[in-house]
C-alpha cells in the first residue's frame, strides 16, 4: 500500500498537474451536497485540498502547470463562484439569525424592569421576590439576555469578516457554530422566563393553566432545534470532525 501511496502522491499527467493540481478542481455536485449550505461546502473543499497537500513531495505543491498554474492558483479559479456563493450564504444566516437574536434580546431587556406582579407599592420591593418561581424567572431573563448579546456579537462578526478562502476553514464555520448555539440556548431561556411568570401568576390557583402553557412554549424551542438540527450537526462534523477525516496518520515525504 505505501508503495501506491508513493506512485499516487508522485502521479503528473500530460499537462504537467499533479494529484495536487486535480485535487484543486471542484468536486461534483453530488459531493458538495453532502453538507448543507455553500459555506460549508467550501470548508469541505478546502480540507480535501490540504489533506491532499500533506502527502505530496513539497515540491509539488509550488509546481507549475502548463498553464503556468500551481495548485494554489488552480483551487482558487475553480473555486471562486463557490467562494461566492459560501459568502452569500453565510451572511443571510448570519443576518436572519441576528435579526432574531435581536428581538430576544430587546424582550428580555424590557422583561426585567416589568417583573410579574410589580412592586411593592410601600417598599418598591417585587411581590414575588420570595417565590422559586420568581428566581427562575431572573436566571432565566438573565441568561437569555447575555446569551441572545452574545449571538448578535457573534453574527455581527461574522457579517464584516472579509470572507477569504482561509476564513471557511475554521474561523467562520466556528463562528456560525456558536452563533446558533447561543441563539438557542437565548430563545429556550426566554421560554422558561415566559414559563416562569406565568407560574408565579398563576400558582396555587389555577394549576392547569401553567402546565398547559409550559407545554406551548416548548413547541418554538423544539422548531427551532428540529429546523436547524440538520445544519448544526453539519457544521460541527465539518468543523471538528472532518478535520481528521482528510488528514493522513503519516506524511509520505519530509
Amino acid at each position: 500500500i505505501g508503495a501506491i501511496k508513493d506512485l499516487i502522491a508522485a502521479y503528473k499527467d500530460e499537462n504537467n498537474n499533479n494529484i495536487l493540481h486535480l485535487a484543486a478542481n471542484l468536486a461534483p455536485l453530488s459531493r458538495l451536497q453532502i453538507v448543507s449550505g455553500a459555506a460549508l461546502q467550501m470548508q469541505r473543499e478546502l480540507l480535501w485540498f490540504k489533506g491532499v497537500e500533506k502527502i505530496v513531495p513539497p515540491s509539488y505543491i509550488k509546481m507549475k502547470n502548463s498553464d503556468n498554474q500551481t495548485p494554489k492558483d488552480l483551487f482558487t479559479e475553480k473555486h471562486k463562484e463557490l467562494l461566492k456563493e459560501g459568502e452569500k450564504w453565510m451572511k443571510s444566516t448570519a443576518t436572519s439569525c441576528m435579526l432574531v437574536a435581536t428581538l430576544i434580546a430587546t424582550v428580555v431587556f424590557a422583561a426585567i424592569f416589568t417583573l410579574p406582579g410589580g412592586p411593592n407599592n410601600d417598599t418598591g420591593v417585587p411581590l414575588f421576590l420570595g417565590k422559586r418561581w420568581f428566581l427562575i424567572f431572573v436566571i432565566s431573563d438573565a441568561v437569555a439576555l447575555f446569551s441572545s448579546s452574545a449571538s448578535i456579537v457573534t453574527f455581527l462578526s461574522i457579517l464584516t469578516s472579509r470572507y477569504a478562502e482561509n476564513d471557511f476553514l475554521v474561523s467562520l464555520p466556528a463562528r456560525l457554530l456558536f452563533g446558533l448555539s447561543a441563539l438557542f440556548v437565548s430563545i429556550a431561556t426566554m421560554v422558561i422566563a415566559y414559563a416562569a411568570a406565568i407560574s408565579m401568576i398563576y400558582d396555587h390557583k389555577h394549576v392547569r393553566i401553567p402546565i398547559v402553557i409550559v407545554l406551548l412554549a416548548c413547541v418554538p424551542v423544539t422548531l427551532f432545534a428540529w429546523q436547524h438540527f440538520h445544519l448544526w450537526a453539519d457544521t460541527i462534523r465539518s468543523t471538528y470532525w472532518s478535520r481528521f477525516l482528510f488528514q493522513p496518520k503519516h506524511r509520505l515525504y519530509h
